[in-house]
């Protein structure tokens, strides 16, 4: 099976998938399978859209019933989620909109906001917005820029060896400041 023929019957499948939970690359991908004419720009935003809402709402009700049970489970975690979760009830609506773009917080941030007083329907409405936003700037992200990405692999195999090169350097770089640095402790406790 082929590319296209895979991305034809599957396509949206993954893009739900993907961004049920995250899922900017697989956004950003299907932008990019759509500028190829392999998917419609249309449904990826959709398909994401849709997905976004879900995953959201998902984890807004699983923070709304289920806290107490995850603090029994994991009790060391209540002070710190106390402490977020008074932040964010302090600033609902911004952090209802901004959630769908705090990288590593796509989870944590609706279960959080589940924890708040916060009604569930406004929750439902700002959550609409955000993600309406998220999958349209993602999607068209990856449309837009599918013509410079499918330019740099093309031209890909002229570089090669500077790419190797310049990954080679910088492992050596990390490699040296963390010998440096290890070998730091041992000379301050010799002096």
């Amino acid at each position: 099976m082929d590319l296209p023929a895979l991305l034809h019957d599957y396509g949206y499948l993954l893009i739900f998938i993907g961004t049920f939970a995250e899922g900017e690359t697989l956004l950003l991908l299907g932008g990019y399978f759509a500028h190829r004419g392999y998917l419609d720009l249309y449904g990826v935003m959709a398909t994401a859209f849709v997905a976004a809402v879900c995953g959201d709402q998902v984890f807004f009700h699983v923070g709304r019933r289920h806290a107490g049970k995850l603090f029994e489970r994991f009790p060391h975690l209540h002070d710190k989620v106390r402490i977020a979760v008074h932040r964010a009830e302090r600033h609902q609506n911004i952090v209802v909109l901004c959630m769908r773009f705090l990288w590593g917080l796509r989870i944590a941030v609706p279960v959080a906001m589940g924890m708040t007083r916060m009604n569930a329907q406004k929750f439902f409405w700002l959550n609409l917005v955000s993600a309406a936003i998220w999958s349209a700037l993602f999607a068209l992200l990856g449309f837009s820029t599918s013509h410079v990405v499918a330019q740099l692999v093309d031209n890909l195999h002229r570089y090669e060896l500077w790419i190797a090169g310049g990954l080679l350097g910088v492992g050596v770089l990390v490699l040296t400041i963390r010998w440096l640095s290890a070998r730091r402790p041992e000379q301050l406790s010799d002096e």
